[in-house]
């Protein structure tokens, strides 16, 4: 049965990450008109305990993309130089939501493992009832 708790932890662990990203994407979406504004990103890292790797997955620091910033015309701009120009944000939104997809089906999976592992783990409780 450790087995199946330990499945059950793997697949809550990739839903925590995948939440973590899908809120900085969120962020990122929601700032995309922001000047100067740059865009987060965050990265998996394996879990260790006490040396090894437990299979878990956690997030890593959260990385501000170092991309030039996009230059924005608009002379009327209270942040607008002498030129007109302003500095916009580097968030591209064809990007923000091919990774909000990706992020999702990974949940979901987790979701469907999370699920199967609690199915089999009730069969098993039920199967030993007898």
């Amino acid at each position: 049965m450790t087995d199946l708790s330990k499945t059950l932890q793997l697949s809550a662990s990739g839903m925590q990450a995948q939440a973590n990203r899908i809120r900085h994407i969120s962020e990122n979406i929601a700032n995309a008109d922001t000047p100067g504004y740059h865009r987060k990103s965050i990265s998996f890292e394996a879990e260790m305990l006490a040396g090894r790797m437990t299979g878990a997955v956690q997030t890593g620091n959260v990385e501000l993309d170092q991309r030039e910033l996009s230059q924005i015309f608009d002379p009327g701009h209270p942040m607008a130089d002498e030129t007109g120009h302003y500095d916009g944000s580097n968030v591209d939104l064809v990007v923000e939501i091919a990774d909000a997809r990706e992020a999702q089906r990974s949940y979901e999976a987790n979701l469907k493992m999370f699920d199967q592992a609690r199915q089999m783990s009730k069969s098993l409780l039920e199967l030993l009832r007898r």
